[in-house]
């Protein structure tokens, strides 16, 4: 499997938009993208696009009417932020040959195994990470900010 060598804003907004979504959703809610482009300060149209293709790869909910949105389709647990950023861009990696072996005039080129060993460590660096790894100080963050603003209101 080809991984991701460059990430562009595509991957990037769209594991901080997960991010927020997974943090901001309660249990039966849809969050709507334009709430979170104005929390992350994101374009709108842009962000619109790539919840379709988060859609499209099972990742995300859609739901559509007034009280519509997105919510995402399995716990934050269940989603790697490797599924996310394939959902997104498109497929990479750091060898010249796609992986083929024939980069050099048709025969494997002297940093071909180099390359291909990144391309297996950053695989299973993405894989090994979960929406919910990368969220989990802030949802405990958020989750105390929440508390002490109803604390402050009693």
């Amino acid at each position: 499997m080809a991984i991701i060598m460059r990430l562009t804003t595509k991957g990037k907004y769209a594991v901080t938009a997960l991010l927020d979504l997974s943090l901001n959703q309660q249990s039966s809610n849809y969050i709507s993208v334009s709430e979170i482009a104005t929390r992350r300060a994101m374009p709108l149209a842009y962000l619109e696009q790539l919840f379709r293709n988060l859609r499209k790869a099972g990742i995300v909910k859609a739901l559509r009417g007034p009280n519509g949105g997105y919510r995402l389709s399995r716990h934050s647990s269940e989603i790697s932020v490797s599924e996310v950023v394939l959902a997104v861009e498109e497929r990479m990696d750091a060898t010249q040959c796609g992986g083929t072996s024939d980069c050099f005039s048709g025969s494997k080129c002297l940093a071909h195994d180099l390359w291909s060993e990144l391309n297996n460590q950053v695989d299973s660096f993405l894989i090994s990470k979960s929406l919910e790894d990368v969220i989990g100080k802030d949802r405990k963050n958020h989750s105390k900010l929440g508390e002490d603003l109803i604390a402050a209101i009693k």
